[in-house]
């Protein structure tokens, strides 16, 4: 089949470059993997406190670069903050937002083995007595919300269920954003979220985009 020794060579070396290239990413995909399960509290009282996550596609955890570029952004809104984190997961953003300084956050989230895993960090970041923590769907803690206003809204839903502007919508319409407060939307589309907010007295202050995550900084509109 071959004219000599040296074209099956050829073909051999390619077959096993093939095979390492194919291990290298493997590697590199389990690698990055993992490190989006390794969560930490980034700065403030309870900085470099490792935080547990869940190992689920419904509760995606936000990347330690994205989390500091979007605590550097939201740094004068923090302080004395009352926050919301409103598809909490694993508690990481609220967490962060006490741990620098803000004065009260309600965690909200519909999973009970998320629920465990945000008491379980609040525990280990000793911040209970900052803490209200909501085993309930997203809908249900808003209206359970009305009369509250927040400085900063944390809205981080699975991608997947394209849930983020009914959200703000629900939020528009009970009032819950400070007036001179901020909602950070977290997306993988950003393009189809600004399309669905013009229709709410809502303005984009601000886009960052960090890879496939976008971040959407929302204020009321003037």
């Amino acid at each position: 089949m071959y004219e000599s020794v040296t074209e099956l060579l050829k073909l051999y070396y390619i077959c096993v470059n093939m095979l390492d290239i194919s291990t290298k990413i493997d590697k590199i995909i389990i690698y990055q993997y993992k490190g989006l399960l390794q969560v930490r509290v980034i700065s403030g009282m309870a900085k470099g406190t490792k935080l547990e996550s869940i190992d689920s596609l419904s509760t995606r955890p936000t990347l330690d670069r994205v989390k500091e570029a979007l605590f550097n952004i939201i740094q004068p809104y923090i302080q004395d903050a009352k926050v919301l984190d409103l598809f909490a997961g694993s508690g990481a953003l609220g967490i962060e937002a006490l741990s620098r300084g803000a004065k009260h956050c309600v965690f909200c989230e519909k999973s009970h083995e998320a629920i465990q895993k945000v008491r379980s960090n609040i525990q280990k970041t000793h911040l209970e007595s900052k803490a209200l923590i909501l085993q309930k769907d997203y809908r249900k803690c808003l209206q359970e919300m009305r009369g509250e206003v927040f400085n900063i809204i944390f809205l981080d839903p699975p991608y997947r269920f394209n849930i983020a502007v009914e959200a703000v919508e629900r939020i528009a319409e009970e009032k819950l954003l400070a007036k001179d407060g901020i909602i950070v939307i977290e997306t993988d589309d950003e393009k189809r979220e600004i399309q669905e907010l013009e229709k709410i007295n809502i303005e984009v202050k601000d886009i960052r985009k960090y890879g496939r995550v976008k971040l959407l900084f929302l204020v009321e509109r003037g």
